[in-house]
């Protein structure tokens, strides 16, 4: 699991701008990602950032079409990994003889 640590001066593409708005407001749909940053894919943006070792879960959601019909959609959310509040330091010693 990842931490998220990217920041606003160093995006420098969309993959990138996905995960800056993942890190500061926790969750994108894809009408957030085409509106803001012009990211038509965002399912593969999510794929590849899945594969490098982020943890972004996807939740359906209902929302209504401009045609009153219902559709569902995927809206992503940031995991930041859970920090217990302590180290474990493993040390071993070599006996001198």
């Amino acid at each position: 699991m990842k931490i998220i640590t990217i920041k606003e001066q160093e995006v420098k593409s969309q993959s990138d701008a996905v995960l800056w708005h993942l890190k500061r407001y926790g969750s994108i749909t894809s009408y957030e990602a085409i509106r803001e940053y012009g990211a038509t894919r965002l399912s593969a943006i999510i794929f590849n950032h899945r594969k490098n070792g982020y943890t972004i879960d996807s939740v359906p959601i209902k929302k209504k079409t401009r045609f009153g019909k219902t559709t569902t959609i995927a809206k992503y959310l940031y995991k930041q990994p859970y920090d217990y509040g302590y180290n474990i330091h493993m040390s071993c010693q070599l006996n001198k003889k």
